[in-house]
C-alpha cells in the first residue's frame, strides 16, 4: 500500500480533512492502536464535521448579519420585559418547523436587532438558510430588480430562505410600490417559512404605517396572526454600556 498515493487520491476527491488526519496518524504511528472499523469511522467523522463546519460558516456569511450575536449572551434583566422561558423556547427553533413568525418591538437601543440576530445565528448553526436585512434596503433593492427584469427570480430566492429577518421595519414610509413588494414577500412566505420583524413602531400602529386598507389587511393578516410577540422595555442598552465604559475609565 502506497500511503502517499492514498493521501493524494483523498485530496483529489476533496476529502482534505480525511487526508490530513490520515497523514497525521501515519506520522504519529497510531493507526495500529485502532481496528479497521474504528479507524474508518474516525476518518469519516472528521471529514463530516469539517464539511458541516464549512457549511455553517457559509450560511453565516450569506446571512449578512451585522454582528455576531449569541443566544447564550442575551440579557434577561427585569426592566427589559424579556421572558427568559419564552425566548429559550424560541431558540429551539421549533417556530421555524411550524412556519411561524416573530415580532420584536421596542424603543431604539433596547436590543431588538441583537435578539433577532441571535435567533438567526442559532438557525445557521442548525443548518437553516437565513437572511438578515434592513427592511428599507431590501425593498429598495427589489425595486431595482423590477427595472432589470430579475424581480421574480429575487423573490424566489427570498421565498426559499427558511428564516428571513426584516430589521428596522417601518422606519421609512411605504409608497405604493413598497407596499406591493412587501405584500409579495409576505404572501410568498405565508405558511411556507418563518419571518422575524423588528421595529421601533408598536404593532398597533402598523396598519396606518403600511397604508392602503386592502394591502395593509392582507399583510397584517399573514404576519400578526401567526406570530410570537416580544415587546422590549427599558432604557437603551447602548446607553448603559457607554456609561459603564465611562465609569471604568
Amino acid at each position: 500500500m502506497n500511503n502517499n498515493q492514498t493521501i493524494d487520491k483523498l485530496n483529489q476527491m476533496r476529502l482534505t480533512a480525511m487526508a490530513s488526519l490520515h497523514q497525521r496518524h501515519l506520522h504519529d504511528n497510531t493507526i495500529e492502536s485502532m481496528t479497521a472499523d474504528e479507524y474508518l469511522a474516525l476518518l469519516t467523522d472528521h471529514q463530516w464535521e469539517e464539511r458541516l463546519n464549512r457549511k455553517i460558516e457559509r450560511l453565516i456569511k450569506q446571512a449578512g448579519f451585522r454582528e455576531r450575536a449569541s443566544v447564550a449572551d442575551v440579557e434577561y434583566t427585569p426592566q427589559r420585559n424579556l421572558d427568559k422561558n419564552m425566548f429559550i423556547r424560541l431558540a429551539t427553533l421549533d417556530f421555524i418547523k411550524r412556519k411561524e413568525n416573530i415580532i420584536i418591538t421596542g424603543a431604539s437601543g433596547t436590543g431588538k436587532s441583537y435578539l433577532a440576530q441571535a435567533l438567526g445565528y442559532q438557525a445557521c448553526l442548525t443548518e437553516h438558510k437565513t437572511l438578515y436585512t434592513n427592511t428599507a434596503k431590501l425593498i429598495g433593492r427589489l425595486k431595482l430588480t423590477k427595472m432589470d427584469g430579475t424581480y421574480l427570480r429575487e423573490l424566489a430566492k427570498i421565498r426559499k430562505t427558511e428564516l428571513l429577518i426584516l430589521d428596522d421595519f417601518g422606519l421609512h414610509a411605504f409608497d405604493n410600490q413598497s407596499r406591493e413588494i412587501l405584500l409579495d414577500i409576505i404572501d410568498e412566505r405565508h405558511d411556507q417559512s418563518s419571518t422575524i420583524l423588528s421595529s421601533q413602531i408598536p404593532v398597533a400602529a402598523w396598519y396606518d404605517l403600511i397604508g392602503e386598507q386592502t394591502i395593509a389587511d392582507a399583510i397584517l393578516d399573514r404576519i400578526v396572526n401567526s406570530s410570537h410577540r416580544i415587546s422590549l422595555k427599558g432604557e437603551s442598552l447602548r446607553k448603559g454600556k457607554l456609561m459603564q465604559i465611562n465609569k471604568n475609565d
